[in-house]
């Protein structure tokens, strides 16, 4: 946070000797807002992934083949099974991520309180000028009358207003030094909670691979295999280019 001066061209007198920066509240809202719309984007990302894995896998488990093939049912079985675990370790991953989101939830209120404090430093400026106006006039009865109303009224507003300028002087440090208390381990519990959810996906991926894949076989001999299945394919005349 910054402290400065409040400068005052009217009324004469300095009313406020220290004050507030609303441009740190500002610049750390935007930062926030910012770090908020990332994180939705990587959360709703990551929630379309794990739902489109989930509706390919059903949509291959429902596929007719599965009444024609034990060995294709099995296989799409285990991949369903798979995706459902991957999505709720996904949506155990993505609650973590809500902690980052409530922090920007305080800023309205925030805004709020120094809007109040701002409008209350113009009622009061405006009064300390009426009564200044009034203490440079001559001293006649009903000047005298009129200095002594504008003071009465200028007395509670000063008062609501460093009372509102306290509170800020005091909280606005707190608030603004709060930010790393907050995000830290906010975010060492997205890392821990990162860290959870691959581990969980290799175990998950390496027993589904365990259970459908064929073994012996490398990656290449894979690709050939289904390589030379797709020419056999393509070799029927249903299928052949005109």
């Amino acid at each position: 946070y910054t402290w400065i001066p409040f400068k005052i061209g009217q009324p004469k007198k300095q009313i406020v000797s220290k004050t507030v920066r609303s441009d740190t509240s500002e610049t750390l809202e935007d930062q926030t807002k910012k770090l908020h719309k990332d994180m939705k984007k990587s959360t709703e990302a990551d929630i379309a992934m794990s739902k489109a894995a989930v509706k390919i896998s059903g949509d291959l488990l429902s596929n007719p083949l599965c009444e024609q093939d034990q060995a294709f049912l099995e296989s799409m079985t285990a991949l369903d099974t798979a995706m459902k675990r991957m999505d709720a370790f996904n949506q155990e991953k993505i609650s973590v991520c809500v902690c980052v989101f409530r922090y920007s939830s305080v800023f309205p209120s925030l805004n709020m309180a120094v809007k109040r404090r701002e409008q209350a430093l113009q009622d009061y400026k405006r009064l300390q000028a009426k009564v200044e106006k009034y203490e440079e006039k001559e001293k006649t009865g009903p000047i005298m009358v009129k200095l002594h109303q504008a003071r009465e009224e200028l007395r509670p507003v000063k008062e609501d207003f460093e009372a509102k300028n306290k509170q800020l002087l005091e909280e606005m440090p707190k608030f603004y030094n709060s930010r790393i208390d907050y995000f830290q381990p906010s975010f060492e519990a997205l890392i821990r909670a990162q860290v959870v959810y691959f581990t969980e996906m290799h175990k998950i991926f390496s027993e589904l691979t365990d259970q459908i894949d064929e073994g012996g076989l490398t990656d290449e001999q894979r690709e050939q295999q289904n390589e030379a299945k797709l020419n056999e394919l393509r070799a029927l005349s249903i299928v052949a280019d005109d």
